[in-house]
């Protein structure tokens, strides 16, 4: 228990894994939390103080699935392991045991506590002046990169990075990412910083791996400490710090991501994301590298067409991507294998997932021939890291590999020492078959057998009938009574079953040893074989994408440093692979050209006016990542800032109604954007009155159209808005086309130039399976409100724009409610209870009329 209490002293804010044999044990407050949150028997061991000690455990063999559990509730978990083996160490002293390695969210790299298709990244800020520095590290991968920026970008970065823990002064705001908060960081000086990072790669200076302001190295370090200390001093290998910056890229913040559901949807899943739709990806790292991708698209026009160039030569070489499929189907994750085995952690799988990666590079190297593009030549040129390395993976290790490396991971025949010590062991097995023979004829008992026995070593297994007659042999000494039997053993037995353990031992530590250095020569060739497995991701993320072209439905865009933004034949490549087998999607066009930049959409609900805008935005993503996109050809200036409020939702944890968190996300839209934007909204003003809603979408039109002069897709059910082209120049008015047939509304899914009269809300009701009644009573309602309500015929009747008195408008003739209301009634469709209903309803009508007439007699 003092063992215990000095790892909790070092760790106070972790639950400590206690290695005892074959558990990890947990004590006191650790014990009462884990059982709880892991639903296992909380018991006592020993006392402390006079009061039991709680206690809990789980087995070692299957601690990863407990650990997997802790951490996606927000614990963290130090592991201490025995650091001595129980049997041969000497002394009555207790087993040393130390802190060998702190488990948190963000320094994960077993395989069955990461999302192979994902990055998992560990995100260290630090504030320098007026800059915030940002550095992020993928212990499972190597990745290492750092960006400094201004702390208003900090919101698009945590929604780009998504990181699954952030090391942040306390004063630093994380939003939605607060829940991911790491324990706060002591930052050291610029210089101290800048100096321990040169120290830990051996280089003189920092400045060897590119400009760092003192921010971005502060964070740099931080990161850097950080894993370092909870891998109990030791460091993966890590690529070299890479500074990134925040140019070059297409920003997208939180509320963004989140209506586009890029690589998340908003139910946590990636079943309906733009991810799951494109992928098409073989292996692991690809996904994570496509991902990656689609999270932060390029905004520079020549590295998009060098993508492009990349998988536009796989697609129209057909041969030669085949080959790179076909290789890449049996490729092992490299990267994640490579920071196991740097850590200590590593197994015989790892080392064959290498001996696999090395295996597809050397296949793609021959399959990518010829002149190749700037982007394939790059990836073949680092597919050649150790051939050497590959024949000894290959003559090494059996197949499949085995879990752990003394469950026979050498193939025979690779180690002579090895084989000769596996020999001994299993010729003194073959001796135990020939001496059962022996004394079951010498003792006439011939159901005796020679087994091995946990505590006894190779014992005499006789049947109960012969039991008394062994006893009274001298040379046999009962060992263990059974209820059908019993145990003896021999003097020759004893020294058979020494020998067999030595032999047994020796092999096995020997196998260890050569598994070892098998290790250490793979680690000698990391930085190669970390720039291979670079390479392949980028194989494969270039075959997914010409596979995604290959049906001809998927184009190349063109993207350019102009403000142009043209796509024919758009569609929406979620919803498109949803509806594949059922139904064809309705394609779209979408011009922003400058004279007709602002692009305004009505129409009714359910015509297609969000999935309209969350196409052309996720158009954009797709075009600036460097994939093909869904379109028959799409022209597009780069976006530099993409803005999307499609959708409501609340935030109630934060105290936030859904028009709270509407006129927040359209702040951030009117403050941030610029000229270069896209951005995409739909029915802003919606969460409050109505003449409040259109004041609001009003002002906002105006500001997108002319303030901050960006590109924009403005869907609205304010109808009145189509009428501002006079005063909006650059104003295009379009509506989603609809058709009314027997009192019904038919939704056609197209854009057209114009503006929509109605919203058609009442008959989306009735298709919405609301009750008969409640329709009929809403129609007559919505004539009669109609009929009262004041209509803008002049933009100038709202005094957003009237800036002196202007004429009165024009006084419409009037609409006859109780007209509307007969007219609106189906007789043959009225059950008698609803047609005496619809009585009622008609003579509360007519005495409205009455009233409004000024008649003193009733109808």
């Amino acid at each position: 228990m003092a063992q215990w209490f000095a790892a909790k002293q070092a760790h106070p804010d972790a639950l400590v894994f206690f290695r005892m044999g074959d558990f990890y044990e947990l004590f006191f407050s650790d014990a009462e939390a884990a059982a709880a949150a892991l639903d296992i028997q909380l018991t006592a061991r020993g006392e402390h103080a006079g009061q039991p000690i709680a206690m809990c455990g789980v087995p070692v063999h299957a601690a990863d699935a407990y650990l997997l559990r802790l951490i996606r509730k927000g614990f963290r978990v130090a592991i201490a392991e025995q650091m001595e083996d129980p049997k041969t160490r000497t002394g009555k002293t207790p087993i040393r045991r130390e802190v060998v390695r702190l488990v948190t969210p963000g320094t994960l790299t077993e395989e069955a506590l990461l999302e192979a298709g994902r990055p998992n990244l560990l995100l260290a800020l630090a504030t320098g002046g007026a800059q915030l520095g940002a550095a992020w590290i993928d212990i499972s991968t190597g990745l290492f990169e750092t960006a400094q920026l201004p702390p208003a970008a900090l919101p698009a970065l945590l929604g780009r990075l998504d990181p699954a823990e952030v090391l942040a002064p306390a004063a630093t705001p994380l939003g939605e990412w607060e829940r991911r908060r790491g324990p706060a960081p002591m930052a050291p000086t610029s210089a101290s910083a800048r100096r321990m990072l040169a120290e830990a790669y051996a280089v003189a200076s920092l400045e060897a791996f590119g400009t760092f302001g003192e921010a971005e190295a502060t964070a740099a370090a931080i990161a850097l400490d950080y894993v370092r200390a909870t891998q109990a001093g030791r460091l993966p290998h890590l690529a070299r710090p890479a500074p990134q910056g925040i140019a070059g890229r297409m920003e997208m913040d939180a509320a963004t991501r989140a209506s586009l559901e890029i690589t998340r949807a908003r139910d946590g899943g990636t079943t309906h994301t733009l991810l799951a739709a494109v992928d098409r990806t073989l292996t692991a790292a690809g996904a994570r590298l496509l991902a990656e991708w689609l999270a932060a698209p390029l905004a520079d026009p020549a590295a998009i067409a060098a993508r492009q160039d990349g998988w536009g030569w796989l697609l129209t070489d057909a041969v030669a991507a085949q080959r790179v499929r076909a290789a890449l189907r049996g490729s092992g994750d490299l990267a994640r294998a490579l920071a196991r085995l740097s850590l200590g952690r590593g197994g015989p799988r790892d080392l064959a997932a290498i001996r696999q990666a090395l295996d597809a590079a050397t296949a793609c190297a021959a399959a990518l021939e010829g002149v190749l593009p700037p982007f394939l030549a790059e990836a073949a040129a680092a597919l050649d890291p150790a051939p050497a390395l590959r024949g000894v993976l290959a003559a090494a290790l059996v197949e499949p590999a085995p879990l752990r490396p003394e469950e026979g991971a050498i193939a025979s025949g690779f180690d002579a020492e090895l084989d000769a010590e596996r020999r001994l062991r299993d010729d003194s097995r073959r001796v135990i078959a020939t001496l059962q023979l022996d004394c079951a004829q010498k003792y006439g008992v011939a159901s005796l057998k020679i087994r091995h026995h946990q505590q006894l070593g190779y014992v005499i297994e006789a049947p109960g009938a012969a039991v008394e007659k062994l006893r009274a042999l001298p040379e046999l000494t009962l060992r263990q009574a059974m209820a059908n039997g019993a145990r003896f053993t021999t003097p020759e037995l004893a020294e058979l079953d020494r020998r067999i353990a030595e032999a047994a031992e020796r092999a096995a530590a020997r196998e260890r040893a050569v598994f070892a250095a098998l290790c250490t020569q793979t680690l000698q060739r990391a930085e190669a074989l970390a720039a291979c497995a670079a390479a392949l991701a980028a194989l494969d993320v270039a075959q997914s994408c010409a596979r995604l072209a290959e049906p001809g439905r998927w184009c190349r865009p063109k993207v350019t440093e102009d403000s142009q933004f043209c796509i024919v034949a758009g569609r929406h490549p979620v919803v498109e692979a949803a509806l594949a087998g059922s139904a064809t999607f309705v394609p779209n066009d979408c011009a922003l050209p400058p004279e007709g930049r602002v692009l305004l959409l009505t129409g009714p609900n359910m015509a297609g006016k969000s999935t309209f805008l969350r196409q052309n935005a996720l158009i954009a993503v797709l075009a600036q990542g460097g994939l093909p996109v869904p379109a028959e050809r799409a022209d597009l200036g780069v976006v530099d800032r993409l803005f999307s409020r499609v959708g409501a939702a609340d935030d109630l944890a934060r105290g936030r109604s859904t028009f709270m968190v509407e006129m927040t996300e359209t702040a951030a839209i009117l403050h941030q954007a610029g000229p270069r934007s896209l951005v995409v909204v739909d029915e802003i003003g919606r969460g409050t009155a109505t003449l409040d809603g259109l004041a609001i979408a009003w002002a906002v039109l105006e500001a997108l159209h002319s303030t901050v002069r960006c590109r924009v897709i403005f869907a609205t059910h304010f109808h009145e808005l189509a009428r501002l082209t006079g005063e909006l120049p650059h104003l295009a008015p379009h509506a989603m086309r609809v058709k009314e047939w027997r009192g019904d509304v038919v939704f056609l899914h197209e854009v057209a130039a114009g503006a929509a009269g109605r919203s058609f809300g009442v008959q989306v009701a009735r298709l919405a399976g609301v009750p008969a009644a409640v329709v009929r009573r809403a129609a007559g309602l919505l004539a009669a409100l109609e009929a009262r309500a004041g209509r803008l015929t002049d933009a100038a009747a709202l005094p957003l724009f009237a800036a002196a008195a202007q004429p009165p408008a024009e006084t419409p003739d009037p609409v006859d409610p109780l007209r509307e209301a007969i007219d609106a009634i189906e007789p043959d469709r009225l059950s008698p209870r609803e047609a005496l209903q619809e009585l009622y309803r008609l003579k509360e009508l007519a005495a409205v009329a009455v009233r409004e007439s000024g008649l003193t007699s009733g109808i």
